[in-house]
C-alpha cells in the first residue's frame, strides 16, 4: 500500500477525532416522550424516548433511552424505568441531569476539549423557576453554557417559515406532554398558550376507555401503539381494527379483545377538545391584520401527536382556518433548536433566555 493512502487515512480519522473532540454546538428537544438532538452540520444524531432506568438498592443509572423503554413496565422491583419529564418540564432533577449528561457525551464524546454550548427547547408555559432548572440541569451535565428556546419558535425555525417577516404565522406544536400554541411575527410571539394536554394524556385516556369499556388493563405502550396504528381524530368509514392484550380486570387472567378506529376517536374527545379550546383562544387574541395573514397561509401543525390521522382536518373545521402537518413534524422542533443555535447571535437578543 502506498504511503500517500495512509496518510490520507489519518488525515480522515483525525478529522472526524476534531469533529467531536471540539464539538461547541449541541441542540436538544427535550421532549416528555422523546429526546432529540442536533449538532450544526451533522444534523440529528439522536432520537431515543425520554426514559431512565433506576437502580432501587444503589440508585445509580442502569439504562437510557431506547434500552430504557424496553423496561418499562417490565421491571422488577429492584429496577424502576420512569419518564423524568413531565408535561413537558423537569419532574425529577437529578435524573435529568444524568439523562442530559448522557446524551451530551454521546453526541459530543467523552473525550473533548471543550465543554459544548447547548440549547434546549422548552414548553411556551414554562416558568422562570422551571426554565433555571434546564439551564441548572444543562450546565451541570456538562454545558459551557445553556440557552433554552421556546418550542413554537423552533418549530417554526424548523418548519422553514420566515419568523422575522412583518407577517401572521400560527404554529401548533402538539407534543407529548405540552400542546404550545402561537401567532408569530417580526421575530417575536403576539400571543400564544401552552396546555398540557397531549399525546401522553391521549394515550391515558385510550387505556381508560378500554379498561372501562371492556374491562383490559393495558399499559402505556399499548395505548400508544394503539394510538399510532389504528387512531384517528375524526370518525372514519372504514375502520382499522387491531387486537391488544392486557390483563382482565375481574378474573385477572390474559386477555385479548379487538379494537377499532372508531372506539379510539370515541375515547379521546374529551383531550380534543381540550387542544380545540387552546386554539380557539389564540386566535380569538390575534390582531385583526395577522388574522387575515393565518386565514391566507393556515396553520402549521408540529409534533408527534400531528401525525395522529385527521387531526389537521379536524382543528380546519372546528377553527374555520386551514391547517396542515408540516414535513418531518417531529422533527421541526429539534430543527430549529440547531439553526437558532448555529444563529446564536442573531437569536439571541429577541427569543432566548440564557443564565
Amino acid at each position: 500500500m502506498k504511503p500517500e493512502s495512509w496518510s490520507t487515512k489519518l488525515q480522515v480519522v483525525s478529522f472526524k477525532l476534531q469533529d467531536f473532540m471540539f464539538l461547541q454546538k449541541i441542540g436538544i428537544d427535550l421532549g416528555t416522550a422523546n429526546t432529540l438532538v442536533f449538532v450544526p452540520k451533522k444534523g440529528i444524531i439522536i432520537n431515543e424516548p425520554t426514559v431512565v432506568a433506576i437502580s432501587v438498592v444503589d440508585n445509580k443509572i442502569m439504562a437510557v433511552g431506547a434500552a430504557a423503554k424496553e423496561m418499562l413496565g417490565r421491571t422488577p422491583d429492584s429496577i424502576v424505568a420512569h419518564r423524568p419529564m413531565k408535561d413537558g418540564v423537569i419532574a425529577d432533577y437529578r435524573v435529568t441531569e444524568a439523562m442530559l449528561r448522557y446524551f451530551i457525551n454521546k453526541a459530543a464524546g467523552n473525550i473533548r476539549f471543550f465543554r459544548p454550548e447547548v440549547m434546549i427547547s422548552v414548553p411556551g408555559g414554562i416558568t422562570s423557576t422551571e426554565r433555571r432548572a434546564v439551564i441548572d440541569a444543562a450546565q451541570a451535565a456538562g454545558a459551557k453554557a445553556a440557552y433554552v428556546i421556546k418550542e413554537t419558535i423552533a418549530a417554526a425555525i424548523g418548519a422553514g417559515i420566515d419568523i422575522a417577516a412583518p407577517s401572521g404565522n400560527m404554529v401548533i406544536d402538539i407534543g407529548g406532554g405540552t400542546t404550545d400554541v402561537a401567532i408569530l411575527s417580526l421575530g417575536g410571539i403576539v400571543t400564544q398558550t401552552s396546555v398540557r394536554v397531549a399525546g401522553n394524556k391521549i394515550d391515558q385516556a385510550i387505556a381508560e376507555f378500554i379498561k372501562r369499556r371492556h374491562g383490559l388493563a393495558v399499559g402505556d405502550r399499548t395505548a400508544e401503539e394503539i394510538k399510532i396504528k389504528i387512531g384517528s381524530a375524526l370518525p372514519v368509514e372504514k375502520e382499522l381494527t387491531m387486537d391488544i392484550r392486557g390483563r382482565d380486570m375481574v378474573q385477572g387472567l390474559p386477555k385479548t379483545i379487538q379494537v377499532s378506529t372508531n372506539q379510539v376517536v370515541e375515547a379521546i374527545q374529551e383531550e380534543l377538545r381540550e387542544i380545540i379550546k387552546a386554539i380557539k383562544s389564540v386566535l380569538q387574541e390575534t390582531p385583526p391584520e395577522l388574522a387575515a395573514d393565518i386565514i391566507d397561509k393556515g396553520m402549521v401543525l408540529t409534533g408527534g401527536t400531528a401525525l395522529l390521522r385527521n387531526f389537521d382536518k379536524l382543528i380546519g373545521q372546528s377553527t374555520g382556518v386551514p391547517a396542515y402537518v408540516a414535513d418531518d413534524a417531529i422533527l421541526c422542533v429539534v430543527k430549529g433548536t440547531g439553526v437558532a443555535l448555529d444563529n446564536l447571535e442573531s437569536y439571541k437578543k429577541s427569543i432566548l433566555a440564557s443564565k
